[in-house]
């Protein structure tokens, strides 16, 4: 095809649609030329990203292809909003991104795991002196992230993303990003995309990247009394149980003059409020005289989607399905892919000189995050299954946790995010352990079944009883 054909392919002037109006980009960024990988030119401007979606994985992703010299649209509907998130990041992210300290809402050096029978453990007894959780809002973090790319030359557009036309696959021409700024219908023309518009993308859908469970996450923010908020001032609790959640766990976090407190499920969401009034329940005596000043609920994905990347279109984040089973962590993880997306693609494009296609970012992105992070994900997913299954795996995993050894692999695995250095005599010990918890759940369940069967038994008696006075 002729260097003039392909120009018009990729056309940036204003084409005549049915009440749509496309943004007109054609004084951005001009300078260089995009080649095809034989050489020949196929626009004069800089390659053109579209990144939907405002999150941390979108602006990480959007920053890093402008300083690689990508021309970046960031596409956000709701620049105020966030979604409803426990807010804990690991120490690693805040030099890895270069979060500023004073966005840390509260430094966590105290945790609690609550069991179903309320056997609690301090979770935190290793913690180094400088070591700590960060608990952040997501609406401060996330602000901050898109702030920050956009002073790198991101152009980002406060708008609702509707749809993306996809053109064949084997063909050079542009994708269509249609979206809505206030009730007016407007489109842009790219050479890549990168969705990063969370559980529900739409992105993903255009793409037909398959379907993927969700949980449903559901928390209040509760601003309580200063006496009380003492109490959670360094200190996050984890309550696990059927009664807060057949499958995951509740949260209370601490934020700057408030505490988010939450429980989340994949398996009964239609359950989520009778989850969360357990919640409540199991923390009544410490959020008394609280006032809540938010409800939020959201959904979570539950593991990687079937396909992440189509074409020249890659998924990142919460779009991708890059949150932890067991744990739900998901803000590191959204924002690192979001990085390394960017990074692939600015290195496959030769900082943005030319086209790319399925296979770079195959190459260059898919490849090494699953090197990187795939075993972490299938591993967590198999704690989930065996600790989360029954009361009595929970209280296995409760007892566990009040080990030294298994509160210094899990922090020094989750703060610095890379495999903790084990001894391998510990590690016989921690198995045996595990097993031994196991084991002794198990039978504790077992009891505990038979004490509410009595109690009902015992119950049932007494209204006879109190029936025939």
């Amino acid at each position: 095809m002729a260097a003039t054909q392909l120009h018009s392919l990729f056309s940036t002037t204003t084409r005549t649609r049915t009440r749509t109006r496309t943004r007109d980009t054609s004084t951005k960024k001009q300078s260089l030329v995009i080649t095809n990988k034989l050489g020949a030119q196929v626009i004069g401007r800089k390659l053109r990203v579209a990144v939907i979606g405002g999150g941390p994985a979108g602006s990480s992703a959007a920053e890093t292809l402008s300083s690689g010299g990508v021309e970046t649209f960031l596409i956000e509907r709701n620049s105020t909003g966030a979604k409803p998130c426990g807010g804990a990041i690991p120490l690693c992210m805040l030099d890895e991104f270069s979060i500023p300290l004073d966005l840390i809402d509260r430094k966590v050096t105290k945790m609690k795991i609550i069991s179903p029978s309320n056997l609690t453990v301090d979770f935190g007894k290793t913690l180094k002196e400088h070591e700590y959780i960060a608990m952040l809002r997501r609406e401060v973090l996330d602000s901050f992230l898109r702030s920050r790319a956009e002073a790198s030359g991101v152009s980002v557009v406060n708008a609702l993303f509707t749809h993306l036309e996809v053109p064949m696959i084997a063909s050079g021409a542009p994708y269509v990003v249609h979206y809505n700024v206030n009730g007016s219908k407007e489109s842009i023309e790219v050479d890549v995309v990168i969705g990063a518009d969370g559980a529900n993308s739409r992105v993903a859908k255009s793409i037909d990247a398959g379907d993927y469970n969700c949980a449903i996450a559901f928390q209040e923010r509760i601003k309580l009394p200063d006496e009380k908020m003492k109490y959670y001032e360094n200190l996050a609790e984890m309550y696990v149980g059927n009664d807060i959640s057949p499958d995951f766990y509740g949260w209370v976090f601490p934020k700057c003059d408030h505490v988010a407190v939450g429980t989340g499920t994949v398996s009964s969401k239609q359950d989520i409020k009778l989850y969360q009034r357990g919640v409540r329940e199991r923390v009544e005596d410490k959020v008394r005289g609280g006032r809540v000043i938010k409800v939020e609920a959201h959904p979570i994905p539950e593991h990687p989607r079937p396909r992440r990347v189509r074409g020249r279109v890659a998924l990142v984040g919460d779009s991708a399905g890059y949150v932890t089973k067991c744990s739900g962590e998901g803000i590191y993880f959204a924002a690192k892919s979001g990085r390394m997306c960017g990074e692939a693609i600015v290195k496959a494009s030769g900082n943005g000189t030319r086209m790319i296609d399925e296979d770079d970012l195959k190459r260059e992105y898919l490849k090494k995050w699953d090197a990187k992070y795939i075993n972490t994900f299938r591993f967590l997913d198999l704690l989930q299954k065996v600790f989360y299954g029954n009361n009595s795996s929970r209280e296995a995993l409760v007892e566990l946790c009040g080990n030294d050894y298994v509160q210094r692999m899990t922090f020094e695995s989750y703060l610095y995010k890379r495999i903790a250095v084990g001894n391998p005599i510990e590690d016989v010990k921690m198995l045996v352990n595990t097993v031994g918890s196991l084991i002794r759940a198990k039978i504790l369940g077992r009891e505990m079944e038979k004490l509410a069967l009595e109690g009902c038994v015992i119950k049932s008696r007494l209204g006879v009883i109190t029936a025939k006075q």
